[in-house]
Order: C-alpha cells, then structure tokens, then sequence
C-alpha cells in the first residue's frame, strides 16, 4: 500500500476535460451531437454475444513505487471482467428496490497480446518520466510531453496509469475526441487492488467508472452540481442531487425521489469502491449503441455468447 492519506477532492477529471475539448478541439462538439442523437435513436434489443476489447496499459512512472506490477494491473482486469458482467463483489448488497436493474454489460477487457505492427507484446508499456506529476490535461499521452503515445484507438483501450495531482483518481475522453488522446487515464493509487491501491479507492472501481464514460456513459447525477435538472440520459437512473461520496446509506434521498432515493451504488456516482457495484439496464443499454457506434470497431470480433444469469444473480438482498 502507498504510504500516506489519499486526498480526493476531484475525483473524476472527465467533464472538465470535455468541456475543454468543446471550447479546441475542432469537430468534436459535432462528433458528440451526432454520437447521442444516434444513442438517443436507439432501440435494438439487447446485444447477445459479449464484446472483447483489447486493452494497453501505458506504465508512466516517476518513483520506482510508481511503477505498477503486473500482478497490480491483472488485479484491475480482474475487476473490470467482474463489473461488467455483473459477477463484482457487493451485488448482494444492492437495495431490494434497485435489484431489477442491475444489469451485464457483456464487455470483457484482456491485456493486448499484438502489437499495432503485429508483433507479440505483454499489453503493458513502461516508461520513466521526468514528470513528477500528471494533470488532466493529456500530457500524460504524448512521448513528446513526458508520457507515452496512444496505439490505434480503433484496436485497442489506451489506458494509463500515472501519478496523478490535484486530488484527481482519473479521468476519460468520451468517444468522439481525437484518436491520439482516447482513453482513460488513472492515477496509481485507485487503480487495481494490490500494490499501491490505496482505501477507500482500492477495489479497482475507478477504472470502471473511468471505462464507463469511455463508452459514453455519463455521471449519473447529470453534472449540475447540487441541482436536480441534471440528466445522465438514462431513464432508470433515478434523479439525484450532487454525486455521493464515501458510503451512504440506503435511502439516500435527494430531488423528490423518495422512498428509494439516489443509486448511489452505481459506478457512475463517486461512492467509495466498496459502495459502487452496479450498472443499469439502461446504462448497458447506452454502452451498446457506443458500442454499434463510435466504438464499433470493438464489434469486429466479439466474444462467445452471453452467458445466463441465474436467478440469484439479478435479487440482490436489501443493504
């Protein structure tokens, strides 16, 4: 474990960095309206057969304690294989209420084991940097500023793993941004579950959320800050006031939505990683228009089958 409090004060750097790629980047405020009118269009029955995304992990290291093992990076795609199909830990304490929504993404995640030139690789690249430490500003992508530069971001998650400033666990691009910066950054400290993961952001959540607004997911409060006009575009993530930190407790109610109150357990809300344990029907449903989408190239070659949950699975007991 890493030495010292982990102080959050931001936790999630991925709407400011939207916001900024509205104000420079040229295209993209185009590129996302037509990536959620066609989310909002969508209407297909669920996708049966589970998606396989190939996965980089870009090591940028300042202290050799920064310099994650592969077991610390297997025990995040551990987690991520567990989340998104919904076999993670804490599904049975999802509230009674809440249970029916618990949903599988059916995407999995595996280190890339080819190159982008075809060669054989680990899926981890390691680079020591002269950057003491990251902001959400994508420096972090680019050899040429201290970090490490993205491989096709058609073939292949990028994710880097860094130290990371500021009170910042990590950060997104949502789909539609330019190729040279797409992925997900994480700070070393929230990341995995062995190693330099450190309480209470130790059970590799943050790289689930992180990975849900890759795949167009957005905060389920719908950043209005405290306010109740907010929209996630998902109709059954309830209303909520603010995101939630640390471990509420069940009913939390905020913006008339009594008696259940906020879901406050889901990944795209900023409760503690022992808190968050759940997507939605109508998130995995968003995920799968990315997915037909933006994010289609992933659909080339999808995994097996869908494998039915069983009945216990979808009645997690009340909290």
């Amino acid at each position: 474990m890493s030495e010292g409090p982990l102080e959050i004060t931001r936790w999630c750097g991925t709407m400011p960095m939207h916001h900024h790629l509205l104000d420079v980047q040229p295209g993209y405020a185009e590129a996302r309206t037509g990536i959620e009118d066609e989310s909002f269009a969508w209407r297909r029955p669920r996708r049966e057969t589970v998606v396989t995304v190939p996965v980089v992990v870009h090591v940028v290291w300042h202290e050799e304690s920064e310099n994650v093992t592969e077991e610390q990076i297997r025990s995040q795609i551990d987690v991520l294989n567990a989340d998104f199909r919904m076999r993670g830990a804490g599904l049975d304490t999802v509230p009674a209420p809440f249970a029916p929504l618990v949903a599988d993404a059916r995407v999995e995640f595996a280190l890339a084991g080819t190159g982008p030139a075809g060669e054989p690789t680990t899926g981890i690249t390691r680079t020591r940097t002269e950057t003491a430490v990251f902001d959400a500003d994508d420096t972090v992508k680019h050899t040429a500023s201290g970090g490490t530069d993205a491989w096709p971001a058609d073939r292949y998650l990028n994710l880097w793993v860094c130290p990371l400033g500021g009170g910042l666990l990590g950060y997104a691009q949502f789909p539609g941004g330019a190729p040279a910066t797409d992925g997900v950054v994480i700070n070393h400290r929230g990341f995995g579950t062995v190693g330099t993961a450190t309480a209470p952001f130790d059970g590799g959540r943050t790289a689930v959320h992180e990975i849900g607004h890759w795949l167009n997911l957005r905060h389920i409060w719908g950043d209005d800050g405290e306010g109740c006009s907010g929209d996630d575009f998902v109709s059954d993530t309830p209303n909520q006031g603010g995101p939630n930190r640390g471990r509420p407790v069940f009913p939390h109610v905020s913006c008339d939505n009594a008696p259940d109150g906020d879901l406050f357990m889901n990944f795209m809300d900023y409760s503690d990683d022992a808190v968050s344990v759940m997507f939605t029907q109508g998130q995995t449903e968003r995920m799968d228009a990315c997915l037909a989408g933006p994010r289609g190239s992933f659909l080339a070659s999808p995994g097996e089958p869908a494998e039915p949950a069983e009945p216990d699975d979808l009645a997690p007991t009340a909290a």
